[in-house]
């Protein structure tokens, strides 16, 4: 491996705890334990502690992770992180792009563009090196006394008990032991927690290998995705390009099965194909892996008191950037349900939604990256041949081009939920339940331009009851933070996107969740039919 030269290497001390100095008798006690610090292990910490959580999160190395790794961050990500007031510090260094195309030889066969719609906070996607995201989710944690962040903790063995789990925890100074009621396992693709409860791990594993090269160049290429299947400087294979901060490009090539990964990583081997791929050796190397596409997840991501999150509990390709998406809708989706269990206002059993609703997620996403990747690298002679020919009606037609996949972009999960109220009226368009709330700018009523994802935000993600004025009106539930459109009690929709987002008439309400996912939606609400939807949504009934 070529190590990085522009990334942040931030490196952070090991500090002893008192901990550590409790006797086997009085060992300390702590409500939640994240294992890992990486991008998902972090934000679901931050979201805690935001929430009132006091988080013990572990990491068994001292410093931020080197290589830029995953570096495509979605929309959704994005509005996620802007709640955990690190959005805006993410976008300012990112790339920001929407626009990809894909090529056939050296011949364009289509473009796509991911937000074509004006009215949205934040682009479809930004790439950005994983340790610049890393390093400002651990400046946010340094600003919330509520997380005790400690390095070189490594958990070396754990046990279930009825009430919690005790942890067993490797440092320079020795182990020590700790009891937890609840433990979040982030602790990547190798997970030893996984290891520790005994759970499967099971899926497919392909042959095909990818080397992956961060390179430093000045370079014209535009801020889009690039993807080629065939190019002529690459015969027979495929390759990506993508553009990261600091001059740097993300290049994946694809190689042979039996390439050997070890002198494939060698930069005197990897610099000749680059060079041909860009028609110059006017570059440095940032970073050079390899890696094989796997799709693989546990069968339960919640095992007792130890719940299971981003690459711990399923893995994907890296084509279509559904590895950390998916892992940060994991947190999002964890963190509100785990702190209403912990605070007694829903029942355990909350968490086996957690389950069902990001392990079909991971079975899309697995589903989705598997088909990816039977194009890019073709198994059988048939299935070359069916690649052969949607690249040859690609060219010709319009359904062809929608057959090809160089990676499909990740995108919201849509939920078939049991926390979910299925629709009793008639509706056009807008989101049903189970899906993620659509942005649309709109403004406060004292003037100035905000998105609805501001107002959903403002004072703490909870649940949330969007309503759009002119119609009967609802006095808000308990708890439940009033988001009204109707010009002089709230929000104006000025441009009248939302209202169109949500298919919206008077009267027109949706239930928001703590996560920005819609749980139930009306034309005519009441009181009690409001609250009935919110006890569902709540784990109550």
């Amino acid at each position: 491996m070529a190590h990085a030269t522009t990334q942040a290497k931030t490196q952070f001390g090991y500090r002893r705890h008192p901990d550590q100095d409790r006797s086997q008798a009085d060992l300390a006690e702590h409500a939640i334990v994240v294992v890992g610090a990486g991008p998902v292990g972090l934000s679901l910490a931050v979201d805690l502690a935001q929430r009132g959580q006091r988080v013990v999160l572990l990491d068994d190395a001292d410093r931020i992770g080197e290589g830029s790794r995953a570096i495509c961050f979605s929309k959704r990500s994005l509005e996620y992180w802007d709640r955990l007031g690190v959005g805006d510090r993410m976008v300012a260094k990112g790339v920001v792009w929407s626009v990809g195309r894909i090529f056939h030889g050296d011949a364009q066969l289509y473009q796509f563009n991911l937000l074509p719609e004006e009215g949205h906070k934040r682009p479809a996607f930004i790439n950005l090196q994983q340790y610049y995201a890393e390093s400002y989710l651990v400046d946010r944690v340094a600003e919330l006394p509520d997380i005790d962040l400690r390095w070189r903790n490594k958990v070396i063995a754990l046990e279930q008990r009825n009430d919690g789990v005790a942890l067993t925890i490797a440092t320079p100074d020795g182990p020590y032991r700790l009891l937890a009621q609840y433990v979040i396992a982030c602790d990547g693709a190798r997970s030893a927690l996984r290891q520790m409860v005994g759970a499967e791990f099971g899926g497919q594993v392909f042959e095909d290998q990818f080397l992956i090269a961060d390179v430093k160049m000045s370079a014209e290429f535009p801020t889009e995705r690039w993807f080629w299947f065939d190019p002529p400087f690459h015969a027979g294979r495929s390759a990506l390009l993508h553009k990261q901060p600091d001059d740097v490009w993300r290049i994946d090539l694809q190689l042979s099965r039996d390439a050997d990964p070890v002198a494939e990583k060698r930069p005197e081997n990897v610099r000749p194909r680059i060079a041909r791929m860009l028609g110059h050796d006017k570059f440095e190397f940032e970073w050079i892996s390899l890696y094989k596409f796997q799709c693989r997840r546990m069968d339960r991501f919640v095992h007792g008191r130890v719940i299971f999150a981003g690459d711990s509990a399923h893995q994907v390709s890296p084509f279509g950037a559904r590895g950390a998406n998916s892992g940060l809708e994991d947190a999002e989706n964890l963190s509100w349900k785990l702190d209403r269990v912990l605070r007694g206002a829903s029942p355990a059993s909350l968490l086996e939604s957690y389950h069902v609703e990001r392990s079909a997620a991971a079975d899309e996403n697995i589903r989705e990256s598997t088909r990816s990747t039977d194009f890019m690298a073709p198994n059988t002679r048939q299935e070359a041949r069916l690649r052969k020919a949607v690249l040859s009606l690609a060219k010709e037609t319009e359904f062809g081009k929608r057959m090809v996949n160089g990676g499909r972009l990740s995108v919201p999960c849509v939920y078939d939920s049991p926390l979910s109220t299925a629709d009793v009226d008639e509706w056009r368009a807008g989101p049903r339940p189970g899906t993620s709330m659509p942005d649309a700018p709109i403004a406060p009523r004292s003037g100035g331009n905000a998105f609805l994802t501001d107002a959903f935000r403002e004072g703490g993600t909870r649940f949330a009851l969007l309503a759009f004025g002119n119609g009967p009106a609802i006095e808000t539930p308990a708890g439940v933070k009033a988001i009204r459109m109707d010009g002089a009690d709230g929000w104006v929709d000025a441009a009248g996107l939302a209202a169109r987002r949500y298919d919206a008439e008077p009267g027109t309400a949706y239930l928001l969740r703590p996560d920005g996912y819609v749980a139930a939606r009306f034309r005519h609400p009441s009181r009690a039919i409001v609250e009935a939807a919110l006890a569902r949504a709540e784990g109550l009934n």
